[in-house]
């Protein structure tokens, strides 16, 4: 099963400090029209802090993303959101370290991966104010490296 990261890139900042940040709203885990489902979602959601009266707002579809624009009195503002495979993430739990210094025997492995439960099956998962799970689905895996 993908994790998925719902991304969120906007332009912060005035002036000559004007530049962009990417923020990590949610992970979803399952498969990628999940996902974007989501991201949808939250992307219609949204309410950017710029302009503060706006005039007009769109959402476009693009790939595995979507763009918001919003039109203000001066000028137009736009944020990007997009569904991206977590591939690698610095912050997951080291594996236990091994007490002996001898090698391990390949019959001590398991043949086979635990069985996970099928996309399909919602489970109950506890989360904060903002939808995010309190404790992430990748921790207590034992089918991850």
């Amino acid at each position: 099963m993908a994790t998925w990261g719902l991304i969120l890139e906007t332009t912060v900042g005035l002036g000559e400090r004007k530049h962009t940040e990417a923020y990590v709203m949610a992970h979803v885990e399952g498969g990628r029209e999940m996902a974007l489902a989501e991201l949808e979602r939250r992307a219609r959601a949204y309410t950017p802090e710029h302009p503060r009266s706006p005039k007009r707002r769109r959402l476009f579809r693009d790939g595995d993303g979507f763009l918001l624009v919003v039109d203000g009195a001066w000028q137009s503002h736009a944020t990007r959101f997009c569904a991206v495979e977590l591939l690698d993430d610095t912050d997951r739990p080291a594996p236990a370290e091994r007490v002996s210094d001898e090698p391990v025997a390949a019959e001590v492995l398991p043949a086979t991966t635990p069985e996970l439960p099928p996309p399909s099956v919602a489970v109950a998962v506890e989360r904060d104010e903002d939808g995010v799970p309190v404790k992430p689905a990748w921790l207590g895996r034992t089918d991850l490296p």
